[in-house]
Order: C-alpha cells, then sequence, then structure tokens
C-alpha cells in the first residue's frame, strides 16, 4: 500500500519535494487507524506533517488503507538501517534534512525551503480580514520597480502569511524565470550563519546571501534574542536594500512586538509597508471550505456534503484555517471509508474533539477592533491617551465588553488598554451598565457587539 502511495505522491508534489520529504519516511505500522513513519529528525517529521499531511492521508485511504491520523516518530539507533545511516551523518542544526534548493535563474542553488505547489494566489482565499495582505503580496509579485520594501507580513497561526510567502515566490518565478529568488525560514538562515561560521567561510555565505534578487524570510521572531544572528541578519538585510533587492518578511507579531529583537532591526522592518493579515471572519471561513470541497470534487465527484454541514464549520471552527481544513480533510477521510453522504449528525460525530477545542475563546484584541470598526476610529485612538467623547465612549464600551466575554482582570485589561489602571477599567464597566439602561443608542450599539463577538 505505501508503495502505491509513494507513486501517487511523487506525482502529486513534485520530484523535488518528493525526493527531499517524502522518500526519507519510513512506513512502519498502521494500527487503531493511526498510520506511524519513521522520520530521521522530529523537524522533518513537523515538516511533513504541516504540508504533506493531508496528501498522504488522503491518497493512504484512496489506496484502502483504514487510517485516520499521521504520526511521525524518530526511530531509536539502529532501529532501521536509514535510521542508523541518519545517525551517523547528522542532520543540519535546525533539522532540515537535505533542504530543498531554490533554482536560481542563473542555474545554480539557493539552499532555500522546499515551496508547496498548492499555495498559489489562485487557491488563497480572499476575504475582508486579508484583501490587504493579498493585494499588497500581489504587487510585490508582479515584479516592476520596488515599492514596498520590506514587505512584512504578520498574523497568528493558520492565517496565511506562508500561503502568501509561496505564492508570492512562485509568482515571481513565473513571470521572470531569471531572478534568484530565496524562501527559507529565519531558523534556516541562523543555521546556515553558524554552519559557515564553524566552517570558516564567511564570505561564502555574504556573497550567496547578498547576490539575491529576492530574500524571503518567514516566521523571522525566531531571530530575536541571537545576537550573532540578528547581526548578519541585519547587514545582509542592509546590503540588499541598497541595492534595491526585494525583501519579504513573515512574523507571528508585528515588528515593535517581537521581544528581544534589536532596535536597529525593528526599525528597519518599519520602514516597509508593514501588513496585518486579521484572525478570519465567517465568510472567509466558508470561501475556504467550499473552495477545499470544490477542488476535492474534481477528483472524486461522487463526494456528498449535506446542506448546512460546511455553514456548521464554519461557525463552529474559529481557531484558524489550518485547523478548518484539517476538520474537512478528516471527514473526507471518514467518507471515503464508510460511504455515504456527510451530514451534519456525521459532521459532529467525527469532530467532536475538534469543535470541543475550538469552542469560542473572545480575546481582548479581538473585542477592540471590531469596537474601533463599529464605531469608526482607529484602534490606535482607542488603546491610547486621547479622551475625546467621541473615543473614550466607546473605549469604556470596549473595555466592559472585555471584563463581560474574557476572563481577564481589571488590571490586565488595562494594561492592555495603554496601560491604564484598574481603577480606570472598573468605572468604565460601572458607566456602560448605567448606559445601557438609559441610553437606548448605547444599549444597542453594546447588543450587537456582543453577538457580533460571540458567534
Amino acid at each position: 500500500m505505501w508503495g502505491q502511495v509513494r507513486e501517487r505522491l511523487e506525482r502529486s508534489v513534485g520530484q523535488n519535494n518528493y525526493r527531499n520529504w517524502i522518500e526519507p519516511l519510513e512506513f512502519n505500522d498502521l494500527d487503531g487507524g493511526v498510520a506511524t513513519f519513521l522520520v530521521p529528525t522530529n523537524f522533518m517529521g513537523n515538516w511533513v506533517q504541516r504540508n504533506f499531511g493531508e496528501q498522504i492521508l488522503q491518497h493512504m485511504v484512496n489506496a484502502g488503507a483504514r487510517v485516520s491520523r499521521l504520526e511521525f516518530v524518530v526511530p531509536r539507533v539502529g532501529e532501521t538501517n536509514r535510521a542508523a545511516a541518519a545517525d551517523e551523518a547528522p542532520a543540519p542544526a535546525n533539522g532540515n534534512a537535505r533542504p530543498a534548493a531554490a533554482k536560481s535563474g542563473a542555474g545554480d542553488d539557493l539552499p532555500g525551503a522546499p515551496l508547496d505547489k498548492r499555495f498559489t494566489f489562485d487557491s488563497f482565499v480572499v476575504g475582508k480580514p486579508n484583501e490587504l495582505a493579498h493585494a499588497a503580496a500581489r504587487r510585490v509579485a508582479e515584479g516592476g520597480p520596488v515599492t514596498f520594501n520590506p514587505l512584512f507580513l504578520y498574523g497568528g497561526v493558520g492565517l496565511g502569511k506562508t500561503h502568501l510567502m509561496h505564492a508570492i515566490a512562485h509568482e515571481m518565478t513565473e513571470r521572470q524565470p531569471q531572478l534568484r529568488v530565496l524562501y527559507l525560514s529565519a531558523e534556516q538562515f541562523m543555521y546556515r550563519f553558524v554552519q559557515a561560521l564553524r566552517d570558516k567561510q564567511m564570505m561564502d555565505f555574504k556573497h550567496m546571501f547578498r547576490s539575491v534578487d529576492v530574500l524571503m524570510v518567514d516566521d523571522v521572531q525566531f531571530i530575536a534574542g541571537k545576537d550573532s544572528t540578528q547581526e548578519e541578519f541585519f547587514h545582509t538585510f542592509n546590503a540588499l536594500i541598497d541595492q534595491n533587492k526585494q525583501i519579504i518578511i513573515s512574523a507571528d507579531r508585528a515588528p515593535g512586538e517581537i521581544k528581544d529583537l534589536e532596535e536597529r532591526i525593528k526599525s528597519r522592518l518599519q520602514c516597509g509597508l508593514v501588513v496585518d493579515l486579521h484572525p478570519t471572519d465567517y465568510e472567509l471561513r466558508l470561501g475556504v471550505l467550499q473552495s477545499k470541497v470544490a477542488a476535492y470534487r474534481e477528483t472524486y465527484p461522487d463526494l456528498s456534503i449535506a446542506d448546512g454541514v460546511l455553514e456548521f464549520l464554519a461557525h463552529r471552527i474559529t481557531t484558524n484555517v489550518r485547523v478548518l481544513e484539517g476538520a474537512l480533510m478528516r471527514l473526507f477521510a471518514f467518507a471515503s471509508l464508510v460511504g455515504g453522504e456527510i451530514t451534519l449528525d456525521r459532521a459532529q460525530e467525527c469532530l467532536t474533539d475538534v469543535l470541543r477545542a475550538s469552542d469560542r475563546k473572545v480575546t481582548v484584541e479581538e473585542i477592540q477592533r471590531k469596537v474601533a470598526e463599529h464605531y469608526g476610529i482607529r484602534l490606535s485612538d482607542l488603546i491610547g491617551p486621547k479622551r475625546l467623547r467621541s473615543i473614550a465612549r466607546p473605549r469604556q464600551v470596549a473595555m466592559k465588553l472585555s471584563k463581560d466575554l474574557t476572563t481577564r482582570s481589571y488590571p490586565d485589561i488595562g494594561r492592555r488598554f495603554g496601560g491604564r489602571d484598574h481603577s480606570t477599567v472598573m468605572h468604565a464597566v460601572k458607566r456602560v451598565e448605567e448606559l445601557v439602561s438609559t441610553d437606548h443608542q448605547i444599549a444597542e450599539d453594546v447588543d450587537l457587539l456582543r453577538k457580533a463577538l460571540e458567534h
């Protein structure tokens, strides 16, 4: 069965990805619906799970395997020939066994991470929370004069940062094959830097990274606190900017919020366009699900999903798109195994653990964004020191909702509103409670915002 699956994966993920990520996998066991694979390193197992897990699972189900979950395990020394060989020849420090090389226009290899061919602009579902990030990524990918440099994309897990990064790289290399485009994680940058120091090849390292046309670094928050790596990253950044070369960076938070990142790097990262990918809304989540189902039906036209199932998933699973897609893939696997239509009852039964883990948890930050949007004011003003009535009242409403809808304490809420004292928050809560009973407009605002946040 694994032999069949490997052949299909080679066709679906491409020769380069197959050689670097699928070929080293060693099928070990299938028990209780869990397929176990031996891998040389934990990093490799995590990468394969994140980037190719859904495809492997689906191909296994299609080959007749009764499997619902994958596990990747680093074997003990001597457990298998491949594992023993991996132990004798240590993997790179970042665990990336044989990182795939990104081809440059000159025909030589750049030591980048592999690009997922699924992550293109065509497969990216655009909605209000990500439309600005998508538009900026499109503009940069089209080439032409460098306008946003660097382009800095940030947001939480599963909101589409990596998808956009891959899409930019795909588009650039397709439009201008001669470009030297290097995409890698900040962790890989650090590994290459440490390796160059160890092997006394710093000149080669500097030449390699400063001769690219486009440098793309994912999860840049990883280098925070690593002084030598930050130093080299800063000089690489400056050298490329001075040459008018494009830089694209992603992180899980804004540059100014990355702890232990040098101030000069924060300043440099903020000199371009900084774009936030907001948490998904209902319409965007539903669009993602519909897009996935449409793509799946091209291969498996017999797939049947009852009305209301996708709407139910979009409503209940709000954490991130990755969890949402994983839930849908589990339903596909379930339908392939037992047959029949995916009904609402079946979906609830199959996804009990996912639904329980995804129960709605409202954050203070989400409340602040919603309130600012509702009243048409800037988020920075809502949190800032301004005391105009047009800003102070929405701020009090946001504080009241934060106390009602989260488990945060008065002092904690105050800190999140520009470092205000807990007594200010207590006063705001009491004042809004009084106004709700006497001011029809405030009562309506609070009710609308509460419903929007809870649903």
